[in-house]
């Protein structure tokens, strides 16, 4: 059979009109091509679609049902046309978003939450890693995103800051600080820390040595974990204290308490990098939600 979109757009205006001459005033197109139009189909469909009189035009049997597959022939077109437009604007694909621990206690829900709310069509995949995981992962093109710490040195990289928080001490309950209402970094200087290994947390390491050092001392680490989760498990044990960020006040564990640290100004950022030679489709859109449609938020 040969006929296409322009012979099914004709026969759906006649089939709603039951009127050739206002069918054909919809159209914009002359009467006589119209019908010449429906005549074509009707012979390469070999049925009768409409029965016609000086007076009349009634679609038949045949015609109903031929017009019930067309309706949905134009509206998969229609989807099709949209899909592809919003597949063009980034509108429609997937995001592979890194986030670490002190992220997702953060500002990372419900930043994400808004952004899928007004790109339902973009399926948001999150990745748990810390910093130098996902800046390995961004390198190998196995990440989009990546909410790190920051800030990053890193070539070819861009960045946008999302949140900054205090540094707290995390003592188990009946450690001899616990009930002070703060502390200063020098009073832990002969206290046995808890923290993650040095090479998965450098960059949390960047902050937290000379932050040690200028309070005279450097944090003696006897035990490691791979998350905050297992630090703060560790803690409690009574294996000794840490130094966090504030978020972790949103997970703390029975048996911990949480202590300012008065003489530390200093505030640990998170931020959101990204490969600045590579930003299309719904990583552009992401990108643009950061800077224009977020406030930065402090914690």
């Amino acid at each position: 059979m040969k006929f296409g979109l322009r012979h099914i757009r004709y026969f759906i205006a006649v089939a709603e009109e039951l009127h050739f001459r206002r069918a054909a005033e919809r159209l914009g197109v002359a009467q006589p091509a119209l019908s010449r139009a429906i005549q074509y189909l009707e012979r390469e469909l070999a049925v009768v679609l409409f029965d016609r009189t000086n007076r009349s035009v009634q679609i038949t049997r045949a015609g109903e049902a031929f017009l019930k597959g067309c309706r949905g022939i134009v509206n998969s077109i229609e989807h099709a046309v949209d899909n592809t437009k919003r597949a063009y604007l980034g509108q429609v694909g997937s995001l592979r978003i890194g986030y670490t621990d002190m992220a997702i206690a953060g500002p990372l829900p419900s930043l994400l939450k808004a952004f899928q709310d007004q790109q339902p069509d973009i399926v948001l995949q999150p990745h748990h890693g810390v910093t130098v995981t996902q800046i390995e992962k961004l390198d190998d093109d196995e990440l989009d995103i990546g909410f790190v710490t920051g800030p990053i040195s890193h070539s070819g990289y861009a960045q946008w800051p999302i949140a900054s928080e205090s540094f707290v001490c995390v003592l188990y309950e009946s450690h001899p600080l616990a009930g002070r209402t703060s502390v200063r970094l020098e009073e832990l200087a002969q206290e046995d820390f808890v923290h993650g290994s040095s090479k998965d947390w450098q960059q949390f390491y960047s902050y937290l040595i000379p932050l040690c050092r200028r309070a005279g001392f450097v944090p003696r680490i006897v035990q490691e974990a791979f998350n905050t989760a297992g630090i703060l498990g560790l803690v409690a044990c009574g294996m000794g204290v840490t130094i966090l960020s504030d978020s972790v006040r949103k997970s703390v564990m029975p048996g911990l308490v949480i202590i300012p640290l008065e003489d530390v100004t200093e505030q640990l950022q998170t931020v959101v990098v990204w490969k600045a030679d590579a930003v299309e489709g719904p990583k552009e859109l992401f990108v643009h939600y950061l800077k224009t449609g977020v406030e930065r938020l402090e914690m």
